[in-house]
């Protein structure tokens, strides 16, 4: 490796995540942010939300069905 090129690499740097859970980790920043951890994601905790969401085409189908039966 060339000397004086590469980032500082902190070995233990401190992960501080939205929901309260911190851990420290190797990095080239000293302190990291984030929104979703290990303890808080969907995946990992077995609670994934599902949505039941309409498609577009199906808005569109009820939208025209709406607009048949009012003219």
């Amino acid at each position: 490796m060339k000397k004086e090129i590469h980032p500082k690499y902190f070995k233990e740097a401190k992960v501080s995540c939205v929901c309260g859970n911190s851990f420290s980790l190797g990095s080239t920043k000293e302190s990291l942010a984030v929104e979703v951890c290990s303890v808080c994601h969907p995946f990992y905790t077995g609670k994934e939300k599902t949505l039941d969401r309409v498609g577009q085409v199906q808005k569109f189908r009820k939208r025209l069905e709406k607009r048949a039966k009012l003219a």
